[in-house]
């Protein structure tokens, strides 16, 4: 019988299938779970899929609608009742042919927590909207001029403009409002513009503050006359199943040259997704929304405003358009106020986006003498270092393995998956803490809270530790290389062997493919930082900020027995949230800060890894655990460190 390969997004969980299986049943027996209130009988119409059609030429197939049985009665009775046109009942539909599928953050019942939350930040409030209550002069036959002109002299404002759109309700507004009008004026341009009008007396102006990262976006709805975070709330980048990282869906541009739109409609669709679900948080109307600031990483940027991104694809990497933009909220389909704007912070370079800017804006290290290291950790690690003196900036294709992807047993941040773990040093026993689980593994409760999760996966944080909790048991040597002593939880495959981290109904092992994926990825990361070093001339740090929906949960001292990181004092070593968000909320909330992050973008020196011969050594070093060559002084001082023994030939040592 012939076997389809499909793949889910936004999980990746993939695995064949005979020809018939139900989609339904394909998730499940992957662990991808599809909210099935009915138990796969039709009758509630939740479990809800669509196909994602096109060349994935990562994954080797095509996908297509007809590689599913055609829809037949059960899906016909839900098209009036809710099933949009581009979506199947996956309990309905039967594999036929390679799939793509995308799960609806919306049905997926164990869906990735996107952590990116709003931090705690005071900022001085001098937003670019600004609410006016005016009384209008009435109509004189004696003095002819029209409606809105006697608006504008109303406001005695210098030069401000009227939004065109909202010329044609300017006179029933004032005669709404018995000719005391509110308006808002939006002034971060040249002249001032009044882009909302409300009859009598109108105290309710909020705007947005959006992270688009390429795995998780954020979003942060707030008070712009007190500046209070009102509601927050995030999803998955829907943009996953055209690749998981940056350069994976340039090539799927390259390979699908006519699809740009499909890649802008995904991103501006979820943007669209939660405007409705942080008003509704905040039971208010999209239409009281009036400005909106926006970072991403310049792939994410340039889709957004619809611009093809294949020449950041390739060298010189250059940018359509790197500075700040200033845009009505209409030309880029968000859904607010007919008159709302739209303010894009500026990119850095090629592959240091507006999300590196935000960050660079919210933690500024070129307000202090001491050297400061940020690092934004994701699929491409955006790096930042400097201080008052001097700031860099850099890039580094980490790839998407700190995120679960390329990971045997990986999944993204969701309920069920392994996030931390513990191996003790002698017997090798293994504690794990679960997503969604408050025990720990070896903890009461554990078993009875795991019933409605399950165990499915590792996420980052949790391959993380376990990587470095393997290399500190003597699991695997400091080159990466699994160990050769005979043990239960070392499995054979092939010439080397699995270690197996979870002994459960769907049983999670590490192997040696995985190690190798994050040697890779924490090596490119570490080479990007250590280059920034050279240049600034120093062997030091005095500070690291870790920075990012996953920077943010790495442990600090595991991130350092990795070596993804210089050695530094721990206590000196702080995840810092979502910093890009933060300064796309200051942005937001002040001009001043506008201004602020245009000019410290013109300041920063961008280093290109890709063109540094020193980088590709700086890679290879850092391949090893912690390090090749480097020396962790303050990590050896409070961690003991494996010592380096050559590997003997034959050496077996049993241990259970």
């Amino acid at each position: 019988m012939i076997d389809h390969l499909v793949v889910f997004m936004p999980s990746g969980r993939r695995g064949r299938f005979a020809r018939g299986t139900a989609l339904l049943d394909a998730a499940r027996s992957l662990g991808v779970y599809v909210e099935s209130v009915c138990g796969g009988r039709g009758l509630c119409g939740r479990c809800q899929v669509e196909v994602a059609a096109g060349v994935f030429d990562k994954h080797g197939i095509v996908s297509a609608d007809d590689h599913l049985s055609a829809p037949g009665a059960t899906e016909a009775s839900w098209r009036p009742r809710g099933l949009a046109p581009n979506r199947r009942l996956s309990c309905a539909a039967k594999i036929t042919g390679d799939l793509v599928i995308d799960v609806p953050s919306e049905f997926a019942t164990n869906r990735q927590i996107v952590r990116k939350r709003a931090e705690i930040r005071q900022i001085e409030i001098d937003s670019a909207i600004s609410l006016r209550t005016v009384t209008v002069a009435e109509p004189d036959m004696h003095a002819p001029l029209g409606d809105a002109d006697r608006l504008l002299e109303a406001l005695d404002l210098p030069g401000v403009a009227i939004d065109p759109p909202l010329l044609g309700d300017i006179q029933r507004i004032l005669r709404a409002g018995n000719w005391q009008v509110t308006a808002a004026l939006h002034q971060d341009c040249d002249r001032p513009l009044l882009v909302a009008l409300w009859p009598g007396v109108h105290t309710r102006a909020f705007g947005l503050a959006f992270d688009i990262g390429s795995t998780t976006i954020a979003g942060h709805l707030v008070d712009l006359l007190s500046g209070r975070i009102i509601a927050s709330a995030g999803t998955s980048n829907p943009q996953i199943r055209f690749g998981e990282d940056l350069m994976s869906r340039i090539s799927w541009l390259m390979m699908n040259p006519g699809d740009r739109g499909a890649l802008t409609a995904a991103v501006r669709g979820a943007l669209a997704t939660l405007v409705t679900r942080l008003a509704g948080q905040a039971g208010i109307s999209p239409e009281d929304i009036l400005d909106v600031a926006i970072v991403g990483n310049p792939v994410m940027h340039h889709l957004y405003l619809g611009i093809d991104p294949s020449e950041l694809g390739q060298a010189p990497f250059a940018l359509a358009v790197s500075g700040a933009l200033r845009l009505a909220a209409r030309d880029v389909g968000l859904a607010i106020h007919p008159g709302g704007r739209v303010y894009m912070l500026p990119c850095i370079a090629g592959h240091v986006g507006a999300d590196a800017a935000g960050v660079a804006l919210a933690e500024g290290p070129q307000h202090h003498d001491e050297t400061t290291l940020v690092i934004d950790v994701g699929t491409n690690a955006e790096i930042l270092l400097g201080n008052r003196h001097r700031v860099l900036a850099a890039s580094s294709p980490t790839g998407p393995a700190f995120e679960g992807a390329q990971i045997s047993s990986g999944q993204r941040a969701a309920p069920g998956a392994i996030e931390r773990v513990r191996i003790d040093r002698e017997s090798w026993a293994i504690r794990v803490k679960v997503l969604g689980v408050d025990p720990w593994s070896d903890e009461p409760g554990f078993a009875d809270d795991t019933v409605a999760t399950g165990v499915t996966g590792i996420c980052g944080s949790g391959i993380i530790e376990a990587v470095a909790e393997m290399f500190l048991a003597g699991i695997i040597a400091a080159d990466g290389r699994m160990t050769d002593h005979v043990h239960p939880r070392l499995r054979a495959n092939g010439r080397s062997q699995d270690f197996l981290l979870w002994d459960g109904l769907v049983p999670l092992s590490v192997t040696q493919t995985d190690i190798r994926a994050i040697q890779l990825a924490k090596g490119a990361l570490y080479a990007g930082a250590r280059l920034l070093m050279d240049e600034l001339g120093v062997e030091t740090v005095d500070r690291i900020k870790l920075a990012g929906a996953f920077g943010s949960y790495i442990d600090p001292k595991y991130a350092m027995i990795l070596g993804l990181i210089p050695d530094c004092r721990l206590d000196r070593v702080a995840a810092i949230g979502n910093a890009a968000g933060t300064g796309a909320r200051m942005a937001l909330l002040n001009r001043g800060h506008r201004a602020e992050v245009e000019a410290l973008v013109r300041r920063i020196e961008k280093i290109e890894t890709a063109l540094e011969p020193r980088f590709q050594a700086h890679f290879v070093d850092a391949m090893a655990f912690p390090h090749a060559t480097a020396r962790y002084p303050n990590l050896s001082a409070v961690v003991d460190l494996p010592v380096a023994v050559p590997p003997r030939k034959g050496r077996r040592v049993r241990r259970d």
